[in-house]
């Protein structure tokens, strides 16, 4: 596979909950490939990536279980809930952003520091 592929079979995997950024997957495979765990060739104006030996006995070392199987239904539910909400509040200040008056917009900026706010004491919660 090629970088590309592989973020997108990654967010498949997993239900949408991981998509790694490209920043994170190619130096990831440029490590891989210095390390010998990994070769390159250029294919339709790509780097397609494969296991090499060591690679395979690398892998399968790994165990049975791959990590995007820790993702069970509940997490990929929640994590759609999550990029749904984030999507219609991104949404919806896109629309106050534009079509909004002055005095929505210093409504709406209250509005979002009070949710960063609270986002943040969620976290401080231990309770």
């Amino acid at each position: 596979m090629h970088g590309y592929e592989m973020i997108q079979e990654l967010e498949s995997r997993t239900g949408g909950v991981w998509r790694p950024s490209p920043g994170s997957i190619y130096p990831t495979l440029q490590l891989l490939e210095d390390e010998g765990l990994i070769v390159s060739e250029v294919a339709e104006g790509r780097n397609r990536f494969t296991l090499t030996e060591t690679g395979r006995t690398e892998a399968d070392a790994g165990g049975d279980t791959a990590p995007w199987e820790e993702f069970g239904a509940d997490e990929v539910a929640q994590a759609r809930d999550f990029r749904e909400a984030s999507l219609g509040i991104m949404h919806a200040l896109r629309q106050v952003g534009f079509a909004g008056t002055d005095e929505q917009r210093t409504r709406a900026l209250d509005v979002l520091n009070e949710t960063r706010r609270k986002l943040y004491a969620i976290l401080a919660d231990e309770g």
